[in-house]
């Protein structure tokens, strides 16, 4: 699998991850290819993990090429000396256009990894900003002051806007031009539709730190094609949403 590298130096690895793929290996899946065994397969030396992405999000993610790196970027990313930025297409007419979720997240008692809104969860604390809205949907700009397991994902099904394709937050249906193109119609070849997107519509975009030494750091990743055709559907067959 080609990872696209964004920055590279002699302590850390940045790379645009792909959706679909495992940053480590997880006891659910541990017969799949995962993103840092593959980069240490490439380089033929160890990565350390400083963070993670879900699996079917894309987007920056950085790994550390020795230990004295890894342990300041450990406390970096516990301190919050990080800016965490990501990009997500939700569902429906997003109202205020920007503001702060701030709660507390929890496991799910019976659904293991599942998380859920709870009193005695560790603080969670999402600012979100609308980029584009349509009748239907919407691309916000999300940055994350915690790292909280599924923290956007429940911050926006908690304000009643879950992420287009979210299978455990939200009704997990696929993106189709069926839905946002009034006379569509399929092609003479194809039997069914295929979906502009199927997974979980959640971009990491940029990521923003100094290292050790005093540089800073800023690493970018457009957003993908899959998300991208998306917008682009939006914008072409969707009226702006009125006020």
């Amino acid at each position: 699998m080609n990872i696209e590298v964004l920055f590279e130096d002699n302590d850390l690895l940045i790379v645009n991850k792909p959706a679909g793929l495992l940053v480590v290996p997880d006891r659910f899946n541990a017969d799949l290819p995962s993103l840092s065994k593959l980069l240490e397969k490439k380089a033929g030396e160890k990565r350390w993990v400083v963070h993670r992405l879900d699996r079917d999000t894309s987007g920056v993610i950085c790994f550390a090429k020795n230990e004295e790196a890894h342990r300041y970027l450990s406390i970096c990313f516990q301190e919050r000396d990080v800016n965490k930025f990501y990009a997500g297409l939700v569902n429906g007419v997003v109202v205020p256009e920007e503001g702060r979720i701030e709660n507390y997240l929890a496991e799910h008692p019976a659904n293991n990894g599942k998380m859920v809104v709870a009193r005695k969860g560790k603080l969670a604390v999402t600012d979100y900003r609308v980029v584009e809205q349509w009748p239907l949907y919407a691309l916000l700009q999300f940055q994350i002051h915690t790292g909280r397991t599924h923290q956007i994902r429940v911050h926006m099904k908690s304000i009643g806007h879950p992420l287009v394709c979210d299978e455990l937050y939200g009704d997990g249906r696929p993106f189709k031009l069926s839905t946002i193109k009034k006379k569509f119609r399929l092609s003479e070849k194809d039997e069914e539709e295929r979906p502009l997107l199927s997974r979980l519509a959640l971009h990491a975009y940029k990521l923003e730190f100094a290292k050790a030494d005093g540089t800073h750091i800023i690493a970018e990743a457009p957003l993908p094609k899959d998300i991208a055709a998306c917008v682009s559907q939006l914008n072409k067959w969707c009226p702006p949403a009125k006020d």
